[in-house]
């Protein structure tokens, strides 16, 4: 994880719709993670997405544990 390149993204759980701050890592490209909600402890899938020209974050998309990203 490069710290320089963690970015914070105020996000809102697809489950019970809290808001909370995420950290993202752009440095290691298109990722899909998991992150457990601070408030409600549900499980969020987290898809990000890092543009390949310059490798700046393009979006960030949660959603539930039985949704297909």
């Amino acid at each position: 994880m490069h710290e320089e390149r963690l970015e914070s993204r105020l996000v809102h759980c697809p489950y019970c719709d809290a808001p909370f701050d995420l950290l993202v890592d752009a440095s290691q490209g298109d990722q899909q993670t998991w992150e457990d909600c601070p408030h409600c402890c549900a499980p969020v899938q987290v898809l990000i997405r890092v543009s390949p020209a310059d490798g700046e974050l393009e979006g960030v998309t949660l959603g539930r544990d039985d949704e297909v990203l």
